[in-house]
């Protein structure tokens, strides 16, 4: 019985030494798992007695523990005693471990602040990274909402900016003219008479709305444009002018373009936008033919401004400067009220209403309309100048501005393409570069005044409807800019048997700008066709285009007779039979 429980003592006692063993394996093995900081490792595991063993591992169908080797059941171990809790661990004798949580990230760069406004993560394994809370995605979203509302704003000012732009844009840049001059080296046969070599603009100013005689065009000024010499001249036609158009009689030419629109508009009882459109081309076109038979140059656009229009550009740009000549007193009435114009002679900057007014006064002036048109090239000039000077064309503001004034109020046929371009010209040309040009201006005085029928009108000093001297004078004092680069050198030659020929068509050439040297009888007169000789190859090219066409014919390269003595010219002309029939 005695060594029975002398047995039964030493099986407890072995088996008491094990389980302390076992306990303080599992309390080591917890305790660095903490000091770890090992989130997995404080998982719950598989729990026998409440006990807490490491990793399990299954042998026989029977569970067994690791242990280290470190620990030997058969050496006595510390006691351990005085245990407070029931599963007999004493926290005040246990090793603790703070686990410490990482500091909120501080956003010193600009770009942490940004990232940390719109709640971005840098990255999964970044310090920054963390898991929004739901009122921290609730504010992220907000943020989001009001800057998609901000930007959504900000989207339909532009396009509201750029749809009226756009709209107005289209209201006073129509498009349908064309100068091929506006191309930098143009090819010769996109050039189709002289004159093509220069950029002209026909410049029309009428009453508008609520005057009277609202589509009388009381200002015409042609504006000519050399790209290459970087000059320009503006050339008044008196309103007065009477002319014949074809089809409607004759009339004072300021009455052309009210014409040729009435004649649309009073065909049709109910006209729509298309039908008015339709009326101001047809006016648009009949007014230039007109100007063309007058200068007896081309024109490749126009521009038509009202009184209204007229006063707000100037307005627009801050107003201008103009040297006035002779000083201008006169009463007036414009838009329904009386108005006292008086400017002194000498540099006066103006408003839009006085320039206004400096431009219509005519009354007080000695020579009438004819000092008035001298006066509106001066507005004209001077409107050029401030509108270069203060960038408008490459401000989109001003220009803008510009335009919100003009829309209503100014019709072209420039397209916005053809309108850059020429500005990238006209920005070089400068004041001594711009002439002033009046057909009754003294020297070059061809027109006067005079009365038919009763009807007080300026004609001609040549006669009626005969326009051969401003011709002649138009064309050269705007000569064509490729013709007058090349400067070439011509013969003409008469090989037919009428008489004064060569002469004639000498005249009619010189009065286009060319440069004839030398007018004579060909060696033999009996030429059929008239024969045009390059003796240049392509280095008068644009010359060259123009006679071929003027005279329908290619040019050939060599003399027909041996016996003519060129000398240094560029082009012989002989003319045949079959010009002495047109």
């Amino acid at each position: 019985m005695l060594s029975l429980i002398t047995s039964g003592q030493d099986l407890i006692r072995g088996w008491h030494k094990k389980s302390i063993n076992g306990i303080l394996f599992l309390c080591n093995q917890y305790m660095n798992n903490r000091q770890n900081k090992d989130p997995k490792s404080m998982r719950p595991r598989l729990s026998i007695d409440g006990i807490t063993p490491g990793k399990p591992k299954k042998s026989g169908g029977s569970i067994s523990f690791d242990r280290p080797s470190s620990y030997n059941l058969d050496q006595p171990q510390k006691k351990i005693d005085n245990f407070k809790r029931s599963e007999g661990f004493d926290p005040t004798t246990a090793r603790s471990s703070v686990i410490e949580i990482p500091k909120r990230p501080q956003y010193d760069r600009p770009e942490e602040k940004k990232r940390r406004f719109f709640g971005l993560r840098k990255n999964k394994r970044s310090p920054y990274h963390r898991v929004d809370s739901y009122e921290k995605k609730a504010k992220r979203r907000k943020r989001l909402k009001i800057a998609g509302i901000i930007l959504f704003i900000l989207l339909a000012i532009f396009g509201f900016l750029v749809a009226k732009g756009y709209i107005n844009l289209r209201k006073v840049l129509s498009g349908g003219g064309g100068a091929a001059a506006l191309q930098e080296n143009v090819d010769p046969s996109k050039l189709r008479v002289e004159g093509d070599g220069r950029i002209n603009i026909l410049l029309l100013g009428r009453g508008g709305e609520g005057h009277e005689g609202a589509d009388l065009t009381d200002t015409i000024i042609l504006v000519s444009i050399d790209p290459l010499a970087k000059e320009a001249g503006l050339v008044s036609i008196p309103r007065d002018l009477y002319v014949k158009v074809p089809g409607e009689g004759s009339m004072k030419i300021n009455s052309v373009y009210h014409t040729g629109k009435a004649k649309v508009l009073n065909k049709s009882r109910n006209p729509n936008n298309e039908t008015k459109k339709q009326a101001e081309n047809s006016g648009f076109d009949l007014v230039e033919n007109s100007v063309e038979e007058v200068l007896g140059i081309p024109v490749h656009y126009h521009a038509m401004i009202d009184f209204k229009g007229f006063q707000q550009a100037i307005d627009t740009v801050g107003g201008i400067d103009v040297n006035v000549p002779k000083a201008v007193r006169e009463q007036m009435r414009i838009d329904g009220r009386n108005y006292l114009l008086n400017v002194p002679a000498g540099q006066r900057h103006m408003q839009g209403f006085e320039a206004l007014a400096y431009s219509r006064s005519r009354h007080t002036s000695a020579r009438g309309d004819f000092d008035r048109s001298e006066r509106q090239r001066l507005i004209i000039m001077a409107l050029k100048d401030k509108v270069l000077s203060v960038g408008t064309f490459s401000n989109p503001a001003k220009l803008s501005s510009l335009l919100d004034q003009f829309g209503n109020h100014v019709q072209t046929n420039f397209s916005s393409q053809d309108l850059n371009k020429l500005y990238q010209i006209v920005k070089d040309i400068h004041g001594p570069s711009v002439r002033s040009i009046g057909l009754a201006d003294p020297p070059n005085n061809f027109v006067t005044t005079s009365n038919l029928g009763g009807l007080s009108v300026v004609i001609p000093r040549a006669g009626v409807n005969n326009y051969k001297e401003i011709n002649s004078y138009i064309r050269n004092t705007l000569k064509d800019s490729y013709m007058k680069r090349e400067n070439a050198s011509v013969i003409v030659l008469n090989g037919t048997g009428r008489a004064n020929l060569g002469s004639t068509k000498a005249d009619e050439l010189k009065s286009y700008g060319y440069n004839v040297v030398k007018v004579d009888n060909a060696p033999t007169r009996n030429y059929s066709k008239t024969v045009i000789v390059n003796l240049r190859g392509d280095e008068k090219k644009y010359t060259r285009n123009y006679l071929e066409k003027r005279f329908k014919i290619l040019a050939t390269n060599n003399l027909p007779d041996a016996s003519i003595q060129a000398k240094t010219a560029d082009f012989v002309i002989i003319l045949g039979n079959d010009i002495s029939a047109r």
